[in-house]
This record gives C-alpha cells, sequence and structure tokens, in this order.
C-alpha cells in the first residue's frame, strides 16, 4: 500500500501559480534607478544572516524581482551540519530562480506580509517547485516598499524546512528589517555610506 501525496504536484500550465505583476516594469526601472542590479550586494548578504539568526530559519533572502525571474542580492544559508538538515540530493539553494518558484511574486503584489507555517497545508502554494527542490515548508516574507516611489522593490524571506509558528512577533519583526533595509536602499541611492 503506497502513502499518498500530501499536495498536488507542481503544474506550471496553471496561470494562478504566479500572480499578474502589473508593476514589474516600474520596479526594475526604479532598481535600476538606485543601482541595485544581478550583482550579489555583500551587505544584504550580511543582512540575510541577521534576519536568519533573529527568526532562528536556516534560509534568508534579500530578494529583487523582474518581469521574469528573482534575483537574491542578499543570500544566507546554514551549513547542514549547522541544522541537521539534509538538503535533497543536487539542491542547491542559488542566486537566481524563476519567477513561478517560491512565494515572494506574491508578497510583491499583495504589498503586505505573509507568513506560512505549513505551505503545504494551502492548496494554492503546496506544489510549489521549490518544496520538492529544497525540502521548504515554512515561508515568511514581507515587501520592501521604496518610500519615495510607492514601488513595491522586492521581498525579504526567510524559509524554514519544517514547519512552524511565526507568530505575530515574527511577522513584526521581518516588517521592522524591511523598514530598516528600506532605508539603508535609500543611504545606498544618495551616495551614504
Amino acid at each position: 500500500m503506497s502513502t499518498p501525496e500530501p499536495y498536488a504536484p507542481y503544474d506550471p500550465s496553471n496561470r494562478l501559480a504566479t500572480p499578474q505583476d502589473p508593476h514589474a516594469a516600474a520596479r526594475v526601472a526604479r532598481l535600476r534607478e538606485i543601482g541595485i542590479g544581478d550583482a550579489p550586494i555583500p551587505e544584504f548578504d550580511e543582512f540575510a544572516k541577521s534576519l536568519a539568526h533573529i527568526t532562528g530559519a536556516p534560509y534568508a533572502m534579500v530578494n529583487f524581482i523582474d518581469e521574469d525571474r528573482q534575483y537574491f542580492a542578499g543570500l544566507y544559508t546554514q551549513e547542514p551540519d549547522q541544522t541537521g538538515v539534509e538538503l535533497p540530493q543536487h539542491a542547491e539553494p542559488g542566486r537566481e530562480m524563476p519567477k513561478d518558484h517560491g512565494w515572494c511574486p506574491h508578497v510583491v503584489t499583495r504589498r503586505k506580509a505573509m507568513p506560512l507555517g505549513d505551505v503545504c497545508a494551502y492548496p494554492r502554494f503546496a506544489g510549489n517547485p521549490v518544496i520538492d527542490k529544497l525540502g521548504i515548508r515554512a515561508y515568511l516574507g514581507t515587501p520592501l516598499i521604496d518610500t519615495r516611489t510607492g514601488i513595491t522593490l522586492g521581498t525579504i524571506c526567510v524559509v524554514d524546512t519544517e514547519t512552524r509558528d511565526w507568530g505575530q512577533e515574527g511577522v513584526e519583526t521581518i516588517k521592522g528589517m524591511a523598514e530598516q533595509l528600506v532605508r539603508r536602499i535609500h543611504d545606498i541611492e544618495d551616495g551614504r555610506p
């Protein structure tokens, strides 16, 4: 007797998987204006590391999204021996991911924090490819909203390979850190170290 799958397999033809994003072109133009592009930013890597430590998550990202893909300008991943987590074979979290993978595109279009304590408990999100590729089970993300233009620049997020209750404290923590990072992005734009 076989055990049934806990979620439906990912169907890339499902148009509801990734929300329509009418502001993608404006976001890309604004990111170029600020000077954020396709290169890792060591300061954002440090920010991601701090975010992971504060939330207790094994992965954290500073994510910018264009019309077709996501780019992690800030990325932190704990080594498996630090977490005790064995990633699926050939799983290598990288800097770039298709736009229809993960949950950050939903956060960008919603423009508010999204805590998913168990991604498999949500039919809309349960079949996402990163569940199988990286073994992700919990997600917490919030938008980076440019206070100068109102454009959502991207997200910061943390993910875990175990289910977890992020709680209101976790949501407030990540929202506060997003505000800090937006202020830092404005400093970068203004040429302040």
